[in-house]
Parts: structure tokens; sequence; C-alpha cells
């Protein structure tokens, strides 16, 4: 199996013990193992899942021990999860231990930024590490399997599950998607105690959905769903995922969940994948809805034959699957395959080793909430705050300074943690007003206000912040997005400040102080009049626990702004969809005229972003050289050298982002303007000079060409070293054939 040496030898331990259970089983007993249900046992979520009415515990419990359930999701806790795994061990006839999974997205107890925000730190380290921490947690808390990453690249802001993922690049989605799965996974092998499988979701293009419509239709080229939305999927299993998650939306017509295409030619035929792959939740059931599949049977039919090879909470493979057997719709080789492949898994798990691996209540205290994963918390919150716009050095705040803090995040807490959090500790939630008061000398001279609420104005809310405001020497506006309005089945016509907050937003520049914007969001926004014109813009995202004392940590300079802008921010809402690598087109348009006729834009604006893709400030104030190159021409089968000199000419410290862009001049396929192809991180103290250097291979100058292969073709590239996807030093190059 693709994973570590240890996971395979803990496989080839049960090799013979897997084919003898599959020959000794039913075939009822075949589509037990192959029949996920929501763990009844535990606590079912509601707030994050649809209601499911087979939760009953009674009946659960009959069915585990006739064999009928193989796998248990949404339930925790080690002394209830022996319980259970005992029904399994001692109670049914094969006696083959259950799988318990659970959606662990951006922390257990401990909670840390949402996916989008830690993808702002460009830090692949820092993603393996909180995802190594929540995976800690999860398998003491007996979770064998998460449901996560995330991997699907989000190019419309307007979608919800933005939130979830790596934002709109590939490269970035790529890197992450394999950190997150090697921390999850960890480093030495998936039977390690600390170890929980990665499930890479949601395949495919579900969020290529038309009109950013949460479940809505994807309709692609074969070189866009290869080129953009598949290949993270791809990171994924090289990096030893063993789970895949199949999708809710159809692709050019086919369900995902029903489409043999993805399912089996591409992922197991093309990539190689060994694992299995799980529904989500009841998505096979939904090909009947799609118009794909006439009933439930013949959902479950399609769906299987596809590749989808264990169902959540439909029940439908329960079912349908041994009559289909029976009747010849489904081979008994297609049934035995998916079944060997979950079998497998767990081997792979030590569950056959040790069914009650993760049960011991002692060790589950111990690690989950511990104070390392807590800082942890805080450190990846830190890293994640973007600083959008600084004028006249208005940030760091001086700890000394009169605040007010205003705005319906001023002292809340129920919107820290960011949608998709499930089992955090809400006594462990800092608010902003909690972190500042902390980190100023004297607390008491700062004043909170809400002033509105998040969708809705306050009585008086608006008088009681222009109070709070007139003793104060700067104003902080902590507005956006609540975590309802992130997540799954959150899409947004309209990506901007709700309308109440953005009158308390006028009325305090109404005052005449200066004005520090905290955005609260889980996903790119379009910002707008006195929001757009403060004089300082830092995006916060939803941050996890330590929301209040990590803001509090870069607003009054215990740590510099590092992070940056994995999505774009548009100049308006109706630029959706749009992400920075996007093609010239035969009439491309100059962003640098504000009325241009006949090129590729809108009346209202250009066709760029108000804060583009890689864009963040730091505390410095940091300048580009020209970029240095060994030669101006890169050989078919060599590499070629680049660099750029950055200098710190402000007076403080700044952690630099540098950013390698290419873009292909011809090509068969028209091709982006700019892709990211690499970055660096740099650290620079007042007056310090650094050259940053990157080494270009041909490999990374391919694309998807219309065969649907991987091709490279010479000629002339553009190439930048920029600060982000809108700027930057420019040089060219040339790729030199084979001869």
């Amino acid at each position: 199996m693709p994973a570590t040496a240890e996971t395979a030898r803990a496989v080839q331990r049960h090799r013979q013990r897997i084919e003898d259970l599959i020959a000794a089983m039913t075939v009822e007993e075949k589509a037990g193992q192959l029949n996920l249900l929501a763990d009844p046992f535990r606590w079912m979520p509601t707030a994050v899942n649809p209601l499911d009415g087979t939760g009953d515990p009674a009946r659960v419990t009959a069915l585990i021990r006739e064999g009928k359930v193989g796998s248990l999701f949404n339930g925790i806790g080690a002394e209830t999860g022996r319980r259970i795994q005992q029904v399994a061990m001692e109670e049914s006839r094969l006696k083959i231990p259950l799988l318990f999974a659970a959606d662990v997205i951006h922390g257990l107890s401990t909670i840390f930024p949402v996916p989008l925000a830690e993808a702002a730190a460009f830090d692949t380290h820092l993603a393996y590490r909180t995802a190594r921490a929540a995976a800690v947690e999860t398998a003491a808390s007996a979770v064998h399997q998460t449901y996560a990453p995330m991997v699907d690249v989000a190019r419309d802001q307007r979608w919800g599950r933005n939130v979830e993922g790596a934002g709109e690049d590939v490269l970035l989605n790529n890197l992450l998607a394999a950190a997150r799965v090697r921390g999850f996974q960890g480093d030495k092998g998936l039977d390690d105690r600390d170890a929980v499988l990665a499930t890479a979701k949601h395949m495919a293009a579900y969020s290529g959905a038309i009109g950013g419509v949460e479940y809505n239709t994807t309709d692609m080229s074969e070189q866009t769903l290869r080129g953009v939305y598949l290949p993270p999927f791809k990171a994924a299993v090289d990096a030893g995922a063993l789970s895949i998650m199949s999708a809710f939306n159809d692709v050019n017509g086919v369900p995902a969940s029903g489409s043999r295409k993805l399912l089996t030619d591409i992922l197991r035929g093309e990539w190689g994948f060994e694992g299995f792959v799980v529904s989500d939740y009841t998505s096979e059931q939904e090909l009947v809805a799609h118009g794909f599949a006439e009933d439930g049977r013949d959902a479950a039919r399609l769906a299987f034959n596809a590749g989808v090879d264990v169902s959540m909470v439909s029940g439908l493979y329960l079912e349908h699957l041994p009559s289909l057997v029976a009747s010849g719709e489904v081979s008994m080789a297609r049934l035995d395959e998916a079944v060997r492949r979950l079998l497998t898994t767990k081997a792979a798990l030590g569950l056959f080793d040790d069914p009650y691996r993760g049960t011991d209540p002692v060790r589950e205290k111990a690690v989950v909430g511990s104070r390392e994963h807590i800082a942890l918390s805080r450190e990846a919150g830190r890293k994640s705050v973007v600083l959008l716009k600084n004028d006249n050095q208005l940030l760091p705040l001086n700890k000394s300074q009169k605040i007010a803090l205003v705005g319906p995040f001023a002292d809340d807490v129920d919107n820290v943690w960011g949608p998709w959090t499930i089992w955090g500790a809400p006594e462990r939630r800092v608010s902003l007003e909690a972190g500042f008061r902390a980190a100023m000398t004297d607390p008491q001279a700062l004043t909170v206000a809400r002033g509105s609420g998040v969708e809705t104005p306050l009585d008086g809310g608006i008088e009681e912040a222009v109070r709070a405001a007139a003793n104060a020497d700067v104003i902080v506006l902590a507005i956006g997005e609540s975590q309802k309005m992130s997540g799954e089945a959150q899409s947004r016509t309209e990506i901007v400040v709700p309308a109440p907050q953005q009158a308390l937003v006028d009325a305090m520049a109404a005052t005449g102080k200066p004005m520090v914007i905290l955005l609260r969001n889980g996903r790119a926004l379009a910002l707008e009049g006195n929001v757009k014109n403060a004089q300082a813009i830092v995006v916060t995202w939803f941050l996890g626990e330590q929301m209040g004392n990590a803001v509090a940590d870069v607003v009054f300079g215990e740590h510099g702004p590092s992070a940056r802008l994995p999505v774009s921010f548009p100049h308006k809402s109706g630029q959706q969809p749009y992400s920075y690598d996007h093609k010239n087109t035969g009439r491309p348009a100059n962003p640098d005229l504000p009325i241009e006729e006949y090129k590729a834009r809108y009346r209202e604006t250009t066709n760029t972003a108000l804060y583009p893709f890689g864009y963040g400030l730091t505390y410095g104030e940091v300048a580009y050289g020209p970029v240095e190159m060994a030669s101006d021409q890169l050989a078919w089968a060599g590499t070629l050298d680049v660099a750029v000199t950055v200098t710190n000419q402000g007076a403080h410290v700044a952690e630099e982002l540098v950013q390698l862009y290419i873009h292909d001049r011809v090509a068969s396929l028209t091709q982006p303007g700019r892709l990211l192809k690499d970055f660096k991180r740099v650290t620079l103290r007042p007056g310090q000079s650094e050259t940053v250097r990157f080494t270009l291979n041909t490999r990374q100058l391919g694309f998807i060409g219309e065969d649907n292969t991987y091709r490279i073709e010479p000629g002339l590239f553009d190439l930048w070293l920029a600060p982000h996807a809108q700027g930057g030093s420019a040089a060219q190059f040339r790729l030199v054939g084979p001869a």
C-alpha cells in the first residue's frame, strides 16, 4: 500500500486473515462491512450533518452484532468507544473491528485556524504540525479516520466551503494537501497510536460549482479538470492517503459519486490508489435526485460499480448489494474487492492487532487540549493574519493607547472557532476583547461596544459605538462574517460586509478618528466604502480558540504580520469566479486604464483584484531588486538558477514571502497570465538585504494538452520574482527544445 514501510508490514501480517474472513463472510456480511452509519452512542452532531432517522442505539447495536455495520462516524470518546468495539469483537460472528471516523477539520478539542486561514501562512510545516496535533487528540478519543483534508481548489468566493480548503492556487493546494495528509497519518505508520487515516475530499470538481452554488453542477473542459481540480487529490494519494471521499456534484453530466472515470479509471488506473472510496453524506443515494439513477437500488448499483466502496448513512449498500450480486448486476469479485480494501485499511490502522486502540481514558485526558496544542493554536493563529493596508504606519498599535473596540465581534466568542467545529472546549475561546485587555498596559483603556449585529442592526448600537469612540485615540472595528455565513450550504450572492455593519463603519468614519478594520471571514470579500478606505485593514479569518490572543499578538506588534492571501480579494462581487491565473484573452485589458473599450473587462472595474493572491504587508518595508539569472536559456534536461535581492527599508523586522511566477508566451493551448511555481520565506532586520535564490526545472513549465496528458513545449517564458501575483521584478528566458 502507498504508505510507510511500517504500514506495509502491518498489512502484510494480516493478508491471509483478510482472505480467510472474505471467504467466510456471507454476502450480507460483506455488504455490512461497507455500511457506514452515524454513531448514535457518543453524539451525532446535528449542527453539521442532516438529521439521521436511523440512529437508534438499539438498532445499530443489533446491526453491529449481526455483522451489518463496518464503520461509525462522528462520535468521540475513549471509554464509550471501547464499549462499542466490544460488541463487534465479542458478540458478532466474525469479530471484525469497527472503524471509527469523524469530521476533524481543523482540530478536535484544540481548535486551530480554519484551513483557508492556515493556508495564508504559506507554511507546509505549520500545516503538518496542526494536523499532527489534531491527529494525536483524535486518535486518543477512539477515532481512527478523519474526513479531511478538503483539497478542492476554490475560485468562486461565493461558494461557502472555501473556508475548508487552501484557496485558489493549484501549487499551494498540492503542497498543503500533502502536508496535511502526512500530519494526520504521521511518520511511523498508520498503526501508530497517534495516527489517523486521512480522507482527501471531495473528488472531484466540487468547488467548481456553477455560480458558486452549493451542490450545484460543474461543467468544464477536461484540461481544466485535470490541470486545476485533480492535482491536489493526486498529491494527497502520493503522500499516502488511503481514503478518498466522493463528491455531491455532477461533473459534465455524470455525478461524481457515480463516475467510474473519476473513481476507478483515474484514481486507481492512472494513480495507483489502493485505499477505499467513501461516499459523502448520502451522495450515492442522491444519484436519484440527479436524474442519473432510477431508484435506490439503481443508485447503489451505479455508485458501487463506479468505485464507491463504502456507503455513508443511506444504507443502500446493506439493502441492495445482496440482490444486485444475486442478479449479476454487481459481480462477487467487485464486492470482495471493496471489502478487501476496507479490511486492508483496518489492518494498516492496526485494528486487527489492537481493536481497542485509542480507548484509554487516561491517555485521552492527558493529550486532549494539552498546553502544547493550545500554544500551537495561538502560534498558527498569528501566522495566519494578513495585513492588507497600513497607511501612515497606524499599526502596530501602542499598548498604552486608548482604544475603542467596536463591532459585532468585539467581545464575541461564538465566532472565533469557525465552521466545522464540533468538539471544541467553549471555555477556552478567547475573544478579541480578552486578547486586547491581556496585551494592553492598562486594560481599562479599552472601551468595547458592539454597535451592530452581524446581519441586523442593534437598537441604539451605533449611538453606543459613537460614545465609545469619543475618547479613544483609535477605533478598531471587528466586522465581517459570522461562522454560520461560511461553510457547507452557505453560498452568498454578494461577498460583502453586511449592510448593518457597513453603516456602523460609516458612523465610525464620521468621527474622524483613525480606524483599523479587523475582518472576520471565511472567504475573500469585496470591500466597499469606508471599510475599503480605512487606514488599516487586517484579515483575521476564523483563527480558532486562541483568536483574541493571536490577533493581539499581531496588532500590538509582539509578532509582525507574515501571512499572504491564498485567495484574491476582488473589486466587486460580480467578478466571481475570479483567480489570479486567468488567461489574457485575445483582447487583454490594461489595468492602468480606468476606461478601455472592447477589452476583456467589466464596465465598472479592471480585470484585476483589489488585493491579489499572495498579497500581504509586513511592518517592515521590503523593496525588490531586479531578477538575476544565470542564463536566459533553460536547457531541456537542465535547470535555471534565478534570484532576487530583497531589502527591508523599514523600521521593523519583516518576514517576506518571495514568490516565483511564470507565463508561457506561446503554447498549443492558451496559458494563464501567471502561474505560481515556487515561494520562499526570508526574515529581514531593518536595513538588511538578502538574495533569495530559486532553481527552475523543465518539469515546472508544462500543462495539460489536448490529449489530456502533461506536455512541455519549448519557447519563450516570462518570469517574475514578486511579493504577490500582480507585481514584482520581471525577466524572460527561453526553454530550448531537446536536441
